[in-house]
């Protein structure tokens, strides 16, 4: 490979997988604090935390076990993913209203 970019070839991506970690806690935390943010959608960003966990998980179950990248061991690469999926509909769910608590405030003057 050769190019004005071609050094960031030989840059290891790792410790950026894991600086962005500290971001999206931070989104977390902010969003957790908001009072208008809907609880499903915030629980659906959560929960891309385990996705993310459970894919660490079945790539070294990948690696070791089939001596293959997740992305080639379809079970364990969609069963992975679906957590993605769920992930997401709870957010879309969450910012669709659904789950939503619905309060009404009394009227003044009794009516």
């Amino acid at each position: 490979m050769s190019g004005p970019l071609s050094w960031l070839a030989g840059i290891d991506p790792t410790p950026l997988f894991v600086l962005s970690l500290l971001p999206y806690l931070a989104f977390l935390w902010w969003a957790g604090r908001i009072v208008g943010f809907p609880k499903l959608a915030l629980r659906g960003f959560q929960f891309t935390l385990v996705f993310v966990a459970v894919t660490i998980g079945a790539a070294v179950i990948a690696q070791l076990r089939y001596g293959a990248l997740l992305a080639n061991v379809d079970p364990l690469h969609g069963g992975a993913e679906s957590l993605l999926t769920v992930s997401n509909l709870l957010v879309v769910l969450g910012f669709s209203g659904v789950g939503a608590v619905v309060t009404t405030r009394p009227q003044k003057g009794g009516q």
